[in-house]
């Protein structure tokens, strides 16, 4: 059985080539679509629900979220991520939108078809020319900082907590940021539940290392 390939390059040379490489080194596969911009991808995905799809990172539209929107509409399509850029961050930015491979187009053909082979056996391929450890530190950092985006406190939340972790009491926090005692205590319910913690003690550790997880994503970034 033949498996099914869309391809998005806003290239034509560079979509001629992997078309005839596939032909070349995969005669079982089927060209189900060819696109030129992000949102190809995700309309492609949706439409053949291909096995594979080859995404340029680098073409009109965002690519990364076309690949989280088209893996919504096709979660069996495997994605590998084609890109001219060396460094490490495309890779991460990629992977974390949900692809399976990163290939470099300036990489021998070979490596292409190792994506492939690989995301198909349900592995994921990461081209040898960018470090493992430059991937894994950047993950780490993105991680954190969406760990810490995931749960914002509002302006007047962070004033409490400041004043919290000042010693304060609900009177005196009230006192100082002029709202009622009872405001505020509606306030620390709300921070039990946001932070999943059960009192006072354990808002002031929570924020902490909300704190602190911001501040090493940001400088890791």
């Amino acid at each position: 059985m033949s498996i099914s390939v869309v391809v998005v390059d806003d290239h034509p040379l560079v979509v001629e080539a992997i078309l005839s490489l596939l032909h070349r080194t995969c005669g079982d596969f089927n060209v189900a679509g060819i696109g030129a911009n992000a949102g190809d991808v995700v309309e492609l995905c949706r439409r053949n629900l291909p096995r594979i799809a080859i995404v340029d990172l680098h073409m009109p539209g965002d690519s990364y979220r076309a690949i989280t929107a088209a893996l919504q509409a096709s979660p069996s399509t495997r994605i590998v991520a084609f890109s001219e850029a060396p460094g490490a961050e495309p890779a991460v930015r990629a992977l974390d939108a949900g692809a399976s491979g990163y290939a470099l187009k300036g990489s021998p053909t070979a490596e292409l078809v190792r994506a492939i082979s690989s995301v198909l056996a349900g592995d994921t391929y990461i081209t040898p020319f960018v470090s493992s450890r430059e991937i894994a530190r950047l993950r780490e950092a993105s991680h954190k900082r969406k760990a810490a985006e995931s749960v914002m406190l509002s302006i007047r939340e962070r004033q409490i907590v400041r004043l919290l972790m000042s010693g304060k009491t609900n009177r005196e926090i009230a006192d100082a940021i002029n709202i009622r005692e009872k405001t505020v205590k509606h306030y620390m319910t709300a921070l039990i539940q946001k932070l999943h913690v059960r009192n006072r003690l354990e808002v002031m550790i929570a924020a902490q290392k909300l704190n602190e997880m911001s501040a090493s994503a940001n400088l890791h970034a």
